[in-house]
């Protein structure tokens, strides 16, 4: 009588305890995890910046450009080379007769 009860016994502590093995196993990896994903962040974080930083170069680049141009097509240059402006002519007319 005793040995079924011993035989349960064994059998649920065996249960528990590949219950609770496997939740440490996952336990641990994901702290692993965490510590290596820890270490990786200040590089990360270093090129995440360094592309910004490239991003807003190349666009304050871009917009003195624009601006340069802007600026320039509103001062004209002085070389205007649409020619002479046409003269009025004079033409004779008849006066109305009565």
């Amino acid at each position: 009588m005793e040995r079924p009860l011993l035989t349960v016994l064994l059998l649920v502590g065996l249960i528990i305890g590949c219950a609770v093995g496997s939740a440490y196993a996952r336990a641990r990896r994901g702290w692993t995890d965490y510590q290596t994903a820890k270490k990786s962040v200040p590089g990360a974080r270093r090129g995440a910046w360094l592309l910004i930083r490239g991003v807003a170069v190349k666009a304050a680049v871009i917009g003195l450009l624009l601006f340069g141009a802007v600026a320039y097509a509103a001062v004209g240059s002085d070389d205007e080379t649409a020619g002479p402006a046409p003269s009025p002519s004079t033409t004779q007319s008849e006066h109305p007769r009565r």
